[in-house]
């Protein structure tokens, strides 16, 4: 294969001297990276009803009982309570992948997301789980150079990647210097080079690639990756992944994987918190008629949903 998915032999410069080194088509980073009780409760939400019941309140998490198709659904107290459970979540899923085989592909998405993951960074789990095994995605990404405040990857490296030994090699970033659409391009031949060489599966059912893990946050307005309502990209049903130009969120220019993609995945966590996610978590989660049907709404993975939202997103 050509230059795409291959090492490069450099180091990033830390994050006090933002001097990034420009990296061929879709190659894994190679920085060097760094090594870092819940109670139940059930709440449960009739499928006929908006309404919400809480029969305990001593935990700090409670279940909500949805129809199959919208996954599980986990509520916290805080986003503090969310993110140690969402840390023990990956953290187990991860364990048990890799006991299975040599690789455990998980996707990130921006936004709060990666903070999130802040749990994962401590003990018991920077010491416990086998980093050298992660293989590391976007499932979207601003066409913006690595040390723009807009990009995903940035936002990444200083809240998780710069804090564990997950090899440089396997942490793969878009080549920003590409157009919007050679990016995208460039990003699916990089997943078509690893669905060959047995690094990422590939879903028998689909053909499209099969994540181990999607973690994905969601825009008060329902959006997922840079999937928009009522934006034609919503629609692509061919490519693994897809450029836009006229992202409805600044910056304009985006990579992102198409629905088929995210819904080939094994595992899909979807992570919202705050109060101004509520109005879409409801139209997402709720029996209701919509006239608008919201991207959130569309996931539906192969493998199995899981929504983990704090009180104030519930």
């Amino acid at each position: 294969m050509a230059s795409t998915c291959r090492a490069v032999i450099a180091n990033l410069r830390t994050l006090q001297n933002p001097s990034f080194t420009r990296f061929p088509p879709c190659i894994p980073l190679t920085s060097r990276f760094f090594a870092v009780k819940q109670g139940f409760s059930s709440l449960r939400l009739n499928s006929n009803s908006s309404s919400f019941r809480r029969r305990s309140t001593k935990a700090s998490m409670a279940e909500i009982v949805t129809p199959k198709s919208k996954g599980k659904v986990k509520v916290f107290d805080t986003e503090e309570d969310l993110a140690v459970a969402l840390a023990k979540y990956a953290a187990d899923l991860a364990n048990k992948v890799t006991q299975e085989r040599n690789s455990f592909t998980v996707v990130f998405s921006g936004g709060s997301l990666v903070k999130s993951l802040r749990k994962l960074v401590e003990q018991p789990y920077i010491d416990s789980v086998d980093w050298s095994k992660w293989h590391v995605f976007w499932v979207d990404e601003r066409v913006v150079p690595k040390d723009h405040p807009d990009s995903n990857y940035l936002l990444a490296y200083n809240e998780f990647l710069s804090k564990v030994p997950i090899p440089a090699g396997n942490v793969y970033a878009i080549n920003e210097a590409l157009s919007a659409k050679g990016a995208a391009d460039d990003y699916e031949t990089c997943l078509k080079h690893l669905v060959k060489t047995k690094t990422l599966d590939q879903s028998q059912t689909t053909g499209f690639p099969k994540f181990d893990l999607m973690l994905m946050g969601m825009g008060p307005d329902g959006h997922i990756a840079s999937l928009f309502p009522e934006h034609p990209l919503v629609q692509e049903n061919e490519k693994w992944v897809a450029s836009i130009k006229d992202s409805p969120k600044p910056p304009p220019e985006r990579i992102s994987f198409t629905l088929p993609v995210i819904n080939s995945s094994a595992n899909i966590a979807l992570v919202v918190a705050g109060a101004s996610k509520a109005s879409a978590v409801y139209t997402a989660l709720a029996d209701v008629l919509n006239s608008e049907v919201l991207p959130v709404q569309l996931v539906a993975p192969e493998g199995e949903l899981t929504w983990f939202l704090d009180k104030e997103a519930a």
